[in-house]
C-alpha cells in the first residue's frame, strides 16, 4: 500500500517552485511525480524586493505576496496531483519549505522568515500541510539550516563508502556522510552557490542565471580576486554555520571588489571560481577521506562549475543522478520526508549539523478542511 507525501521547495535563487510526490512505502524513497511552476516575473520581482537587506517593505505588500505565494504553492500541488493522477486523499501530508525572505541565524535575536500561507496550502488542496521547519531548530539554539543533510543521510547513506553530499542552490552546502555510521554526519553552508552569479549576469545582461556557465567561460579567472573573496570571515568560521543572500549580495560584492576596474565576464568566471573553491576547501577540510562528492541542485546545470570542481578536488564528482535521484528533486522530495518525520513525532533536525542543543520535532501542522 503507498504512503504518500507532497514536498515543496522555492530556493534562494527564487526562480520557482518544486513539487514531488513521493511514495515511502516498504522502507523505500520512491518519486512518483514532479513539476515545476516557474515564479511570474511580477512575483520574482516581489520577492526580490521583500528579500533585499535593509529594504522598507509596507505590511501590506508583505502580507499579499504571503497569500499569494500560498496560492502558487496550492496550484502547483493540483496540478501534480492531476499529472500523476492521484487524488488528494491519497496523500497524507505537504511538506512546504515555503519562500526564504530573511534568514539571520546569528546575534541577539537570530530569525529565518519563510513565506507562502500554509492555511491557503491545506485549504486549496484539501491536503494537511506542514510548514515553518526552520524555527524549531532556532528555537533550541540552532542555525535552522541546512535542514537537508538528514534526508541525504537517509538516501545516502549506509553504504561503508565515505561521501559528501554537495547542493548547490543559490546557496551552497556539504553534507559529509561518513564511512563509519556511528560517527555523526555533518554538514553547513559553505558560502555562495549560484546567487552571487545569478545577480551579476542580472545587473549586466538582464539575465536570470549564466546557462551552463557559458558566460563565465569566456572569462578569465582573476586569482587575487577569488583570494581576496575568500578573505572573509565567514568561509574561515568553524561550523555549524548558514548564511543567505541577504549576505553575499551585490552590497558585499561592491565592498570588496572595484568591479569597474574588471571585465564583467572576468568577474563571472571568479564569482564561479569563488563557489567552486568554497566547496572544495570545505570538503578537503571537513570531510578529507571523502570517495565521492555527489552533486544536487540547480548549479549541476552548470559545467564549467563542475568542471572547476573536478579540477580542485581528488575525488570523482557525479550527479545525483547516478545515484537514482535527478539533481533537480532532491530538495522538494527533503521537504516530503521532513513531513512524514513530523507526522510521525520524529525528529528532522541533526544538531550536529544545526547546532542546535537536541534534536526536535520540526514544523506547525495544518489540517485539511
Amino acid at each position: 500500500m503507498s504512503e504518500l507525501y507532497i514536498g515543496l521547495m522555492a530556493g534562494t535563487s527564487v526562480d520557482g517552485i518544486d513539487a514531488s510526490l513521493v511514495d515511502f512505502s516498504d522502507g523505500k524513497i520512491h518519486l512518483i511525480a514532479f513539476d515545476y511552476l516557474p515564479f511570474p516575473d511580477v512575483v520574482k520581482s516581489a520577492i526580490q524586493k521583500v528579500s533585499t537587506p535593509n529594504a522598507l517593505i509596507s505590511l501590506k505588500d508583505y502580507g499579499m505576496l504571503d497569500m499569494q505565494l500560498g496560492g502558487l504553492f496550492a496550484n502547483t500541488v493540483n496540478t501534480l496531483l492531476n499529472k500523476a493522477g492521484i487524488p488528494a486523499s491519497a496523500v497524507k501530508a505537504i511538506g512546504s519549505h515555503g519562500q526564504t525572505v530573511y534568514h539571520l541565524p546569528d546575534g541577539n535575536s537570530p530569525f529565518s522568515l519563510q513565506i507562502g500561507d500554509p492555511n491557503i496550502i491545506a485549504e486549496q488542496t484539501g491536503i494537511k500541510t506542514i510548514a515553518d521547519f526552520r524555527r524549531r531548530d532556532l528555537a533550541v539554539k540552532g542555525q535552522g539550516a541546512p535542514l537537508v543533510p538528514a534526508f541525504h543521510q537517509a538516501v545516502f547513506g549506509g553504504t561503508g563508502n565515505p561521501r559528501c553530499i554537495v547542493n548547490v542552490g543559490g546557496i551552497a552546502n556539504i553534507t559529509v556522510l561518513p564511512s563509519n555510521s556511528t560517527k555523526p554526519v555533518i554538514g553547513f553552508d559553505t558560502g555562495p552557490g549560484n546567487t552571487l552569479m545569478d545577480q551579476w549576469i542580472w545587473q549586466c545582461k538582464d539575465e536570470s542565471f549564466d546557462a551552463n556557465g557559458a558566460w563565465a567561460r569566456t572569462g578569465q579567472i582573476q586569482a587575487e580576486l577569488v583570494a581576496k573573496w575568500r578573505e572573509d570571515a565567514y568561509f574561515h568560521a568553524a561550523p555549524p554555520k548558514s548564511t543567505g543572500k541577504e549576505y553575499f549580495s551585490m552590497p558585499w560584492l561592491a565592498q570588496t571588489t572595484s568591479l569597474s576596474a574588471y571585465r564583467p565576464e572576468d568577474i563571472q568566471a571568479s564569482l564561479c571560481a569563488l563557489t567552486a573553491a568554497s566547496i572544495s576547501e570545505a570538503i578537503k577540510q571537513h570531510a578529507p577521506d571523502t570517495k565521492q562528492v555527489i552533486i544536487c541542485g540547480g548549479g549541476t546545470h552548470n559545467s564549467y562549475l563542475l568542471e572547476l570542481l573536478a579540477q580542485n578536488l581528488p575525488c570523482p564528482v557525479q550527479s545525483s543522478e547516478d545515484f537514482g535521484i535527478h539533481p533537480d528533486h532532491v530538495e522538494a522530495m527533503a521537504f516530503a520526508w521532513l513531513a512524514r518525520q513530523t507526522l510521525q513525532k520524529m525528529p528532522g533536525n541533526l544538531k550536529e549539523v544545526t547546532g542546535a542543543t537536541k534534536s526536535v520535532v520540526l514544523g506547525g501542522i495544518y489540517p485539511a478542511s
